[in-house]
């Protein structure tokens, strides 16, 4: 039995614990948050008359007060014309050092998005024992629960702990744009930080501790080109008016290469660090094929499925978390097919989403997109680019602390059969990391996630897999009590 913090901590009774926390209460209330369509404010422009933010803030602020944990306090901040935010904090136990354990998450979601399939849908869960399906549940509504649970586990021993405080936002999903105002407000009250814990990312597999080392960042916007003012008779005009479609694709190509999908500016590359790359490389020693066959490729008429970019594993991750990477993610001008009559349209736009790799500067990267797109456009068409309201810097985590490397290693153990931890480079963006990355250099990152293999995210059919957000809680439970012990600054 390992000493972790002055007592020695008993690892079956804080898994038992997380376990029963999870199976009593937690499926129950993550449950009732998906059927909440509290989406994120860009994704729903009346948020704030809607009520719904408020509604999952609310719900999730008034379960952590009713919690059995000494010296709690939750609150609920609220600025004029911003998203809420719960914070709270619990006072060390049995410990003296003022550096504070700092958890993220958030609250609003994505929206709907199509493709679910017969029995699910976003708003409605369904738990098939493993999964819980919905919207919200793995990203990230089950973050405060999850970290309220590990400290629950830690006081039911009697377990020690350093001060511990948590910000939980409803803004991530938009670009976290009201976060840093409700991190200078509270920078006084949160004080100095030795450990960020962040759940509100992935992991590579459901076998073990991932932590992720690496965030892509990410800037984007809306590409619009218009050749006339009203459409024209498709037989008429083709052949002497552009098509706004084809314009619009070649000033994609000034981007992209459409062959290979790499992009084509310099600057938005970066150099991979030799530790990042020794970390991929064991990372597809252990994912292999699932680094790719983890996705649900179509298959075509002769039931053969569709192909990655590559299917080396080591590229497949590099190319998902150190190198940048276009999605189309909407479109406008674009008629339904039912409704498309042989008009050659007057306009064409889309909604583009770059990721960028963690070490390039997402407002340098804008402006060059920004140029690339707009300059010197064929017939002199309308072209423009519309930048998103948000963009985010990447992240790289430091090196992780022997005791914190040694400690994931332990929780891994005792939580997945006898698996070590593995680190893992995450292709999203949290743009929470990168400023609390500048903000608190010193200290260390916990970085992790419940969004394994088919978690999806985003897409339709997300789920978060119950068996492993239990273990993870536990491994969140005995890493914090080992943070008594680490080395502090002077």
């Amino acid at each position: 039995m390992p000493e972790l913090g002055t007592i020695a901590l008993d690892l079956a009774r804080a898994q038992d614990f997380c376990n029963r926390q999870w199976d009593d209460e937690l499926i129950g209330l993550l449950s009732d948050y998906i059927r909440v369509p509290a989406k994120s404010p860009a994704f729903d422009p009346d948020w704030e008359t809607r009520g719904l933010l408020d509604q999952v803030v609310n719900e999730a602020a008034a379960w952590a007060r009713r919690q059995p944990l000494p010296g709690l306090r939750v609150e609920v901040l609220r600025t004029p014309g911003r998203t809420p935010l719960i914070y709270f904090e619990l006072p060390a136990r049995g410990c003296d050092t003022d550096e504070a354990v700092f958890f993220y998450g958030h609250l609003d979601k994505q929206p709907e998005f199509e493709g679910w399939r017969p029995g699910l849908g976003p708003w409605e869960p369904v738990y098939d024992g493993t999964r819980l399906y919905g919207r919200g549940g793995a990203d990230d509504g089950y973050a405060i629960y999850a970290a309220i649970t590990a400290l629950q586990a830690l006081h039911d021993q009697g377990a020690t702990h350093p001060r511990c405080v948590g910000v939980i936002e409803t803004c991530e999903e938009s670009g976290s744009y009201d976060l840093p105002h409700y991190l200078e407000v509270l920078q006084p009250r949160i004080g100095k930080v030795g450990l960020v814990v962040c759940l509100d990312s992935g992991a590579g597999d459901y076998e073990r501790l991932w932590l992720v080392s690496s965030l892509r960042g990410y800037c984007g916007g809306t590409l619009e080109v218009q050749v006339l003012d009203e459409g024209a008779h498709s037989g008429d005009a083709g052949g002497i008016v552009p098509s706004s479609f084809r314009v619009l694709r070649g000033m994609l190509d000034r981007l992209e290469d459409s062959a290979t999908g790499r992009l084509l500016p310099a600057t938005l590359h970066c150099e991979v660090p030799a530790d990042r790359l020794a970390q991929t490389r064991e990372a597809a020693r252990i994912l292999g094929e699932q680094a790719w066959k983890r996705f649900r490729w179509h298959c075509g008429e002769d039931g053969q499925p569709a192909l990655p970019v590559t299917t080396d594993p080591e590229q497949a991750l590099l190319n998902r978390a150190w190198r940048p990477s276009l999605a189309v993610i909407g479109a406008e001008g674009l008629p339904a097919l039912q409704g498309a009559g042989n008009v050659l349209r007057p306009r064409t736009a889309f909604r583009l989403s770059l990721r960028l790799p963690p070490l390039v500067d997402s407002a340098s990267a804008l402006a060059e997109v920004k140029r690339v797109l707009e300059d010197s456009p064929p017939y002199r068409a309308g072209v423009r680019f519309v930048p998103d309201r948000g963009h985010a810097k990447g992240w790289n985590a430091p090196a992780y602390a022997p005791w914190l490397e040694e400690t994931l290693d332990l929780a891994s153990r005792a939580c997945f059969d006898g698996r070590g931890f593995a680190s893992i480079g995450q292709g999203g963006t949290i743009p929470l990391m990168g400023l609390l990355g500048s903000t608190y250099p010193a200290a260390q990152f916990m970085a992790c996630g419940v969004l394994g293999p088919n978690a999806n995210a985003h897409g339709p059919n997300e789920f978060l897999h119950v068996p492993y957000a239990k273990r993870l809680t536990a491994c969140l439970a005995m890493t914090l009590s080992a943070s008594v012990h680490a080395p502090r600054r002077s």
